[in-house]
């Protein structure tokens, strides 16, 4: 099942488990994990893309490590809200995942990256930093956002 909806993914989840998150890219796949009781999202793996079946078989070896019971996939929208080529390829990518047996919330992620690289040169990150760094905490943006909409869901 896939869905925008915050009720129909809380719906579809058992009661409480940990979620993933996924920052999908070209390059990598940033990844981030939640505890079970949904409070609070962390940076977990950088994916290093390849073919579609190596992510895929990197992701279940993640899921199953971390008995993650739903999957939170960042959704770029346009400023606007309309759907771009990379919003495509990303539903394109959720469609793919479909057939892990997971509920996937598809979450609008339009300002995490920027949000994210913010914070990083508040910090006074090196650029070399940011880059080994942003997609993984965009992950963790995205999923935080999306479990603080699943508790008042």
């Amino acid at each position: 099942m896939i869905t925008t909806t915050p009720s129909d993914f809380r719906a579809a989840l058992p009661q409480g488990g940990r979620l993933i998150g996924l920052d999908v890219g070209t390059k990598t796949i940033g990844t981030a994990l939640c505890d079970a009781g949904w409070s609070f999202a962390s940076p977990a793996l950088l994916i290093r893309r390849a073919k579609f079946t190596k992510d895929k078989a990197a992701l279940a070896e993640l899921i199953a490590a971390q008995q993650v019971c739903g999957m939170v996939i960042g959704l770029p929208l346009n400023l606007d809200g309309t759907d771009s080529p990379r919003t495509q390829s990303t539903r394109a990518f959720a469609r793919n995942c479909e057939d892990m047996g997971l509920p996937i919330l598809m979450w609008d992620e339009r300002w995490s990256t920027v949000a994210v690289e913010r914070t990083l040169i508040e910090q006074d990150a090196s650029r070399a930093k940011r880059a080994e760094l942003i997609d993984k905490m965009a992950a963790a943006y995205i999923l935080q956002g999306a479990i603080d909409g699943l508790v008042n869901a």
